[in-house]
């Protein structure tokens, strides 16, 4: 077991255990537990009732938030030609195409966080697929990363597209925002991901979808919030 360091359990001691909070009081709860000396990123964690053996629930996919989530990307596009220039155009960081896979293969070259690759790039990119894996960097269809309009991906990452993926246990985590965020942010920023996986129910699941919401901070306790409190 960890040894919880002091500013961790005063943190702590703000919050009651076993109580769910409103929305609202969760967020102001998370920016006020905050422990570390940098701008916290604030991180939404939500359990889901599904069984990711089955194919149909298996929860991926990316969204928008409205009001960004604080982090600056860094964008890969794979594309030829106009899709490439459109890219450049958009903003992306680097653009190429087996010229960039061979230097990530040959360099372990990864100074980007994200790979967005037209449907034609893919054959060539699945050769290091065993490499980008384990990283979290291959491009899927699912996540929009895969697309044959390269600039409108760029767009929406520049925007404050996040991925989304439930683990074996059905639990996902994504960032929604920072510490200095304003809690209005934060908590429209929350809404629209859990808006969002609503939206995305498998049509399979049987009984309560949604079991635990909870919101913390990088280094900071857990806050449970209220399922009632939100609007779904």
């Amino acid at each position: 077991m960890r040894k919880l360091g002091k500013k961790y359990v005063e943190a702590s001691k703000k919050i009651e255990k076993n109580k769910s909070y409103q929305l609202d009081e969760a967020v102001k709860l998370a920016k006020e537990t905050s422990i570390t000396k940098f701008d916290s990123s604030v991180e939404l964690a939500v359990k889901l009732n599904i069984d990711t053996k089955k194919a149909d629930q298996q929860m991926r996919g990316s969204l928008v938030l409205p009001n960004g989530n604080g982090k600056t990307k860094k964008i890969l596009v794979l594309a030829k030609g106009a899709a490439a220039e459109a890219a450049k155009k958009a903003g992306a960081d680097f653009v190429g195409e087996a010229d960039m896979i061979e230097k990530i293969e040959k360099e372990q070259w990864f100074d980007f966080d994200v790979i967005i690759a037209t449907p034609d790039m893919m054959p060539q990119l699945g050769k290091i697929g065993k490499v980008l894996g384990p990283k979290g960097l291959m491009p899927n269809p699912k996540t929009g990363t895969v697309t044959p309009t390269p600039e409108k991906a760029v767009e929406d990452v520049k925007k404050g597209m996040v991925e989304y993926r439930a683990d074996q246990y059905g639990n996902i985590h994504v960032m929604v925002g920072k510490v200095s965020f304003d809690e209005k942010k934060l908590v429209e920023n929350v809404q629209f991901v859990l808006n969002t996986l609503v939206k995305a129910k498998p049509a399979t699941v049987k009984g309560k979808y949604i079991t635990n919401i909870s919101l913390s901070t990088t280094m900071g306790p857990g806050i449970h919030v209220d399922q009632d409190s939100i609007d779904m």
